[in-house]
């Protein structure tokens, strides 16, 4: 039941308001936060912000971020609604946020060496899931059409975001655990 809790996290003000924040912000880091590494596919800090949902609220919170901040970029950008990129996207956010599945507590300052090693290798696992099945996968199911671009774009995309999350998901991590360490640490006068 623990873990089941975990997973879902505790939905209230505060999640709603940091999941609805994060679709939003997830949504212009897509559009304006990166640069082009293949056709329709770009390495951006987007995944930066499930990062921090998923490290506060859990892995739920993180992939319903992402998941909608892919359908918010989609808007902004004017590209047309994509839902295999969001589902995908989704996937990803929910590998990114299971950090207090595995003990990654952050809100309690806990995060260290082998949380940063879990972190990396769940985070390429969710690549490869996301990118690598799931998103070819709901585009066969809802567009029909040639995968070829497709799986092209997909492993473009994992491994860009792989970089983000190894070169900026881990000191963003670090850093976070840090500050909730030094708040709890406060004592009475």
């Amino acid at each position: 039941m623990k873990t089941a809790k975990l997973i879902l996290g505790e939905w209230n003000t505060k999640t709603i308001v940091g999941v609805a924040l994060g679709a939003a912000l997830f949504g212009v880091l897509m559009v304006f936060g990166g640069i082009t590494v293949f056709t329709n596919t770009r390495l951006t800090t987007a995944f930066l912000v499930p990062v921090v949902v998923g490290a506060l609220f859990g892995p739920l919170p993180a992939a319903v971020s992402a998941g909608l901040g892919n359908v918010v970029a989609d808007f902004i950008g004017a590209w047309g609604y994509w839902f295999d990129w969001s589902v995908g996207n989704a996937v990803l956010g929910f590998f990114i946020g299971l950090l207090p599945v595995y003990g990654a507590i952050i809100t309690k300052g806990k995060f260290n060496l082998i949380h940063a090693i879990i972190f990396v290798i769940t985070g390429f696992v969710g690549n490869v899931v996301a990118f690598g099945l799931v998103t070819p996968l709901v585009t066969l199911a809802l567009y029909g059409g040639e995968l070829n671009i497709t799986l092209a774009q997909a492993w473009a995309a994992g491994i860009s975001n792989s970089v983000v999350l190894v070169v900026g998901g881990l000191p963003l991590l670090f850093a976070l655990a840090r500050v909730y360490a030094s708040s709890t640490n406060l004592t009475k006068e």
